[in-house]
Parts: structure tokens; sequence; C-alpha cells
């Protein structure tokens, strides 16, 4: 009996034994997706501003107003001091950002306006499609600018809801200089007209608008990942801003926009921090191009940078841009290195676990630069992001600027109009000019020949370029260009 019980105690103890391999076995495959669901897929949001400058908010040095959520923001998170934009004109820029190319690339130059019978291609894939490949929850609240039918509008690029303008807030007949060219200015949620007649009292309060929604937007889907794009209709004039801070800057109307904005941003961070999701959300903040100078007191401020929108020195492409994420990115840092916005696109792609588009882009994932890596690069060996109006008008490098012959708007020291009147520009033109970009930012001392070794280098970079994007003045096409969207016959079309 005895040995019996020893027998069958020790069975007994080798299947207690197997069932606890089993059992702990099981709790380690189980526990697989819990672990993964303890670091989720980040949220994405990206707040655009509509020509800011790169002095215009406190951490780029502004002055005779404040911005204490913007202040924070870089507190807890990394200024980017060297970040540009595909081009110094709105819907380039956008359409740059969206898809993660050089707006040559897509076929989108300048600012589409009411006319425009063309927009973003569908077979590019944008920002938000990236993010529906995972699962996302997307949405745009504010300016759109990459085409106002319907085949071009945000929900048929990828994003669940949209609500805004779509073009820039100064097409409308109240122009200081064109209102004869443009009808009234619509506001639309999604594809539908709910405004046909934007007027000065409902621009007040556009921000508030998009603000609300955004953060109605995260609240409503904060146990999901999410995307979301706030592109600002301001600080492009007309300038508009609510009671709330009517008055309120030493810095006239402009100061009241800019600190209206920096409440938003104040917003849409408190939300996330109510809602315990900023370990798990990245906030890019950033700007189209820059400051339209002819404006005077209600534009923005480059310095210390050369010229302003519309112009392919630094002025006009160089934007004020913050990153935030806190537990990924180190907080109070400073990148110096080259990225872009479009940069954005692999990036994000990179972070969620995306696939990227079957096409070229020319952005680059920048994830070692926003974490700080020891000994971090930008991973761009040449930028050519300098074309406007079909010419390649400059190439750099993480250091190097060569600027090509081209001709450009300026103020030429004079002072900009006032009260949302502009003046004119005088028209100037380049040499073949060379600048460090490190030591010069201002562009202002051409050194193309003390250097001839590195302008022989920029001229082979832009060489490649010119075969790959074109240049009007070689009469190239550009074996890498894609055509813009065409609107169609019997393609819906925007009626208001």
């Amino acid at each position: 009996m005895s040995n019996r019980t020893r027998c069958t105690s020790s069975t007994m103890n080798l299947f207690l034994f197997l069932v606890g391999l089993t059992c702990a076995w099981l709790c380690l495959t189980t526990n697989a997706p819990a672990a993964k669901a303890d670091n989720p897929q980040p949220n994405v949001i990206v707040i655009f501003i509509d020509d800011m400058g790169y002095a215009d908010i406190g951490p780029f040095g502004a002055d005779g107003y404040s911005t204490p959520h913007l202040n924070r923001m870089a507190r807890e998170g990394m200024r980017f001091t060297d970040f540009v934009v595909s081009s110094a004109v709105c819907s380039a820029s956008r359409a740059a950002l969206m898809t993660g190319c050089y707006h040559r690339r897509v076929g989108i130059s300048g600012a589409l306006g009411p006319s425009a019978k063309h927009g973003i291609n569908a077979s590019e894939v944008t920002l938000a499609e990236i993010c529906k490949q995972r699962g996302y929850a997307t949405a745009c609240f504010g300016k759109w600018h990459l085409g106002h039918h319907p085949k071009f509008l945000p929900l048929s690029h990828g994003f669940d809801e949209y609500f805004g303008l779509p073009y820039s807030n100064d097409m409308w007949p109240l122009h200081p200089t064109m209102g004869d060219r443009f009808p009234r200015l619509p506001l639309l949620e999604g594809n539908r007209v709910i405004n046909t007649n934007v007027l000065g009292t409902d621009q007040e309060q556009l921000t508030t608008q998009y603000t609300d929604r955004a953060v109605n937007f995260i609240t409503r889907h904060r146990n999901e990942p999410f995307f979301l794009y706030l592109p600002h209709s301001m600080v492009h004039v007309p300038l508009y801003v609510s009671d709330k801070f009517k008055g309120k800057s030493e810095n006239g109307l402009f100061g009241d926009v800019v600190m209206e904005i920096d409440w938003s941003v104040g917003q849409i961070l408190t939300t996330l921090r109510r809602l315990k999701l900023t370990e798990k959300t990245l906030v890019i903040f950033t700007s189209d191009n820059g400051p339209w100078l002819s404006y005077g007191n209600h534009a923005g401020s480059a310095a210390p940078l050369r010229e302003g929108k519309g112009t392919e020195f630094e002025g006009g492409i160089r934007e004020p841009t913050l990153m935030w994420w806190p537990g990924k990115i180190p907080a109070g840092t400073t990148c110096e290195e080259l990225g872009s916005t479009i940069d954005v696109l692999p990036t994000v792609a990179k972070l969620i676990g995306a696939k990227l588009p079957d096409h070229k882009i020319d952005g680059k994932d920048i994830r070692p630069l926003m974490f700080a890596h020891p000994k971090a690069k930008s991973p761009h060996e040449a930028f050519y992001c300098y074309y406007r109006g079909g010419q390649l008008q400059a190439i750099r490098d993480r250091q190097w600027k060569l600027h090509f012959p081209h001709p450009y708007r300026t103020l030429a020291g004079r002072t900009g109009g006032s009260q949302g009147k502009p003046v004119q520009y005088s028209q100037a033109k380049t040499t073949l000019e060379l600048y460090d970009l490190k030591n010069d930012v201002g562009e202002t001392t051409n050194l193309v020949d003390k250097h001839p070794g590195i302008v022989r280098r920029l001229q082979e970079f832009a060489a490649a370029g010119r075969e790959d994007l074109g240049d009007r003045l070689n009469n190239r096409r550009g074996k890498g260009i894609r055509p813009a969207g065409k609107l169609q016959p019997g393609d819906a079309k925007l009626v208001w």
C-alpha cells in the first residue's frame, strides 16, 4: 500500500509539475499582447500654423506678448532650430507635409485658389492614410488648401472628420487688393458647406472652433490611437481674434492672435494631461512658411533670418518648431540638425509600424534627432526644397546653402504696411551665392569665392536634383515628378 502510495504521489507530483509548466507557458504567451498593450501605438497631433515667422513665439524670441503654453511645451520637449518646409507658399508646403515629398514631386505649387481645378492626387498617400493602416481615428480641423472640390478634400484622403476653410482666409471679397477676384468664403463640415458667406465675425471664432473640436475629438478617442491635424487659419492675414484675447498684447492685433494660438496649444496639452495621455502622444508644432512681411504690423518676424514668405531665403522656409512627448523626447532639449516637414510622414510611419508608400518619398526617419540619440545627424545629405516658379533656386546640405541666380521679392529695408493693408514689394536678384548656415543663419556673407570645392559639390547635387525634379530654366521636366489630381468631367464640385 505504501509503495503504491509513493508511486501515485510521485506520478501526481510529476503531473502537477507539468501542469505548472504549462500554466507558466500559457501565462507567458497570453501576457505578450498585454505587454504590448502597456506600450500602445502613440497618438499623433500636428499643429500647423499659417505664415508664422521664426521669432513669433516665446521659445524663439517673441517680444511684446507671452506664449506660456508654448514656453512650457519647449521646456518639456525639444526645440528644432533648423526645421524647414518644402516651400515658402501655402499649398505647396501643405502638400509636402501630407505626402512626405518635395512639393515639386507631387505637382502642387503656389497657393490654390477658388478657381483651381486641381489638387492632391488620389494616388498620393497622406499622413492620415498612413495612420489609417494601423486603425487610427483621424481628423482635420482648420485650413486644408490642397484642393476644394470633394475629390481633393480631407475625407477623400484618409480623414474621418473635417471642419474648416478649404483655402486661405484672405481669398474672399474683402481682400485689400484683389477682392473682386474672389467669391464668398465658405466654411465646410466634411464635404458640405455649412456657411456660404464667412464674415469677419465668423473668422473671430475660427481658432476657438478648431480648438474645441480638437479637444472633443481627443476626448472621444482617448481609448484608441488617433491622428489629429490642426492647421490653424491664423496667423495668416486678415487677422481675427476672439474677445478672449482682443487688446491683450503689447504688440497689437498680431500679438493678440498669437496669444490665442498659444491658448489653443494649452487647451490641447491640458486635455492630454487630464486624460493621462501625455506619455502616449507625440505633439508637433510648426508652420507652413515664414511671415508675409509686406503686411507690416499684421505680419510676424523671421529674425534673425533673411526675408520671409514667398522667398527661398531662410526667413521664408525655416520655421519655429517644437516636439513634445513626455518620457520619450528629452525635456528642455534643442536640436540644431536639419529636419523638415517632409520627415514627419516617414517618422510617424516608423513609430506606429505602418508601411511606407510604394512610390518614392523624400522625407527621412528623424527619430534619432527627436530622441536625442548621441551624435545623431540629419539624414539629409542634400535638400532640394528651394523650388519656385519651376526653378531650382537654391540647394543645401547640413551646413552650406548655395543660391543660384534668381529674382526674389523684398522690402529692401522698407517698413511693411499697417492695419491689414500691404505695401508693394521691390524686386531684386541674387547672384551665385554660398552661405554657411551654421555660422551665418542670416545669409549675409557670400562665400562663393572662398570655397570652390563646396560650390562644385552642391552644383553636382543640383544637377541630380534637376534630373529628378526638373528645372524650368533648363527646360527639364524631371523624371520623378508625379501629376497633381485633376477635376474631371462628371466629378462632384463644391458649390456654395
